[in-house]
């Protein structure tokens, strides 16, 4: 079988799959039964500086965004880093770490951006002999109006001075935990980079508010009548990490430098989409805080499988395979044409290709008197919406051209230009005459 085990900055885990730092790793008792399910590894959740204590809101945390069958496809919370004790966090940490040797522990810390505050709470967390520190400079609420996360985050100037700080006062290995809410994400990846970070991870939650009480007119989650932002994370934001993960793998700028994957991991297939863009491993919250710990069973038998039917051996096979794939609109190939095809014996008639087609794309499809869809090819541009509206998988397909044939919409030659980048309906190539 094979081996899921993974060496990320130099902590061994017996899976890539961390949970986030979050409610589910806040104290011991979670934690515990998280590693006794089979999880490889968590991110405690974030500690605070010593001093006054942090306070939740005592009513709803969460807002949600779900599917029509109400499914959970998107999470908001408002809540804050941890409200227990420092002291006791601490302790806890020393305890899980000395009884799962074997996983991975890494600490979450946001603290004031002064250097004696970072000193003092890396003193108190080498002393559990943790594996790690993660620097979270991406919570976008509640701590960020106090100057710190996502407000830290969002000035490279910042997080590379704050890095700095943390490689200077400490042995641990030093991930820093990247905002999406920014323009581009590479720019902080850099600065974290600069600053001697030993990784990043990404992404954090997206600032946001999910949905409105159209009784009440307040934000969700309500208290006492008001709302506030909070953080999107869930299946939902899976796209945008992706996204992020890949331009910090591909930029010559952070290339090579290590990745922690995280936005909306719900199943194995997620996982190794994140791992093939570039990450070493995976951080999962909200499928865990939507099925509960269990699921570390599915993520691990599914990749398991999968590396198996493909011939990989390890985890580090998988890593950035995608990466060289991944490139800018400019750089894709005009000379190739695709047409959508009907399976007429999958189809059930329902039309949504059709309305989608003849509505808002390309008239591309017909309507017989008893209801058999076809495509057009003469109109067909592969735009590939009704793949994608269909409800039956499988039953409209792409199906490339072969190259010397003719394109019935166009009446080129598919493959007919030498260097497709000259091509005539590049408007790229417009651009640089």
């Amino acid at each position: 079988m094979a081996n899921l085990t993974t060496n990320f900055i130099g902590i061994k885990s017996p899976n890539p799959y961390w949970l986030a730092s979050a409610p589910p790793t806040d104290k011991e008792y979670n934690v515990v039964r998280a590693f006794k399910a089979g999880w490889g590894g968590v991110v405690w959740k974030t500690l605070g500086a010593e001093g006054p204590p942090v306070v939740n809101v005592n009513g709803p945390r969460y807002g949600a965004i779900w599917g029509a069958d109400r499914r959970l496809l998107g999470l908001n919370n408002i809540e804050l880093i941890t409200d227990r004790p420092l002291e006791v966090n601490l302790r806890e940490i020393k305890q899980v770490k000395r009884d799962w040797p074997d996983r991975a522990l890494v600490v979450s810390l946001m603290v004031p951006c002064d250097e004696e505050s970072w000193k003092a709470i890396l003193r108190h967390v080498e002393d559990t002999e943790a594996d790690g520190v993660e620097l979270n400079f991406g919570c976008p609420h509640g701590m960020s109006e106090r100057g710190m996360g996502s407000a830290v985050g969002q000035v490279p100037e910042y997080i590379e001075m704050v890095t700095r700080w943390v490689k200077q006062h400490s042995r641990m290995p030093c991930i820093v935990k990247l905002t999406p809410n920014i323009a581009d994400i590479r720019k902080p990846a850099e600065a974290a980079k600069r600053g001697g970070a030993d990784a990043v991870s990404l992404i954090n939650t997206i600032n946001s508010i999910t949905s409105v009480n159209l009784d009440t007119f307040s934000p969700e989650p309500m208290i006492d009548g008001k709302g506030a932002h909070g953080g999107y994370c869930g299946p939902a934001v899976k796209p945008i990490a992706l996204n992020m993960v890949s331009e910090i793998a591909r930029s010559p700028d952070t290339q090579g430098l290590p990745i922690s994957g995280i936005g909306g991991v719900t199943t194995w297939r997620d996982a190794a989409e994140f791992l093939t863009l570039g990450a070493g491993n995976v951080q999962v919250c909200t499928a865990a805080m939507t099925y509960g710990f269990g699921i570390i069973k599915e993520l691990t038998a599914g990749l398991s499988q999968y590396m198996d039917e493909k011939g990989f051996a390890s985890v580090d096979q998988l890593v950035g395979r995608a990466v060289p794939n991944v490139t800018d609109w400019q750089y894709l190939n005009l000379n190739y044409v695709a047409k959508a095809k009907i399976n007429q014996d999958l189809c059930i008639s329902c039309g949504r290709c059709y309305a989608a087609c003849e509505d808002t794309s390309h008239q591309a499809i017909s309507m017989s008197a008893d209801r058999k869809f076809e495509v057009i090819d003469e109109e067909c541009v592969a735009c590939n919406l009704c793949v994608n509206v269909c409800p039956v998988q499988d039953c409209i397909t792409m199906e490339p051209m072969a190259k010397g044939t003719v394109d019935p919409r166009t009446g080129e030659t598919v493959g007919d230009y030498a260097n497709w980048t000259t091509h005539p309906n590049n408007p790229m190539a417009k651009a640089a005459e």
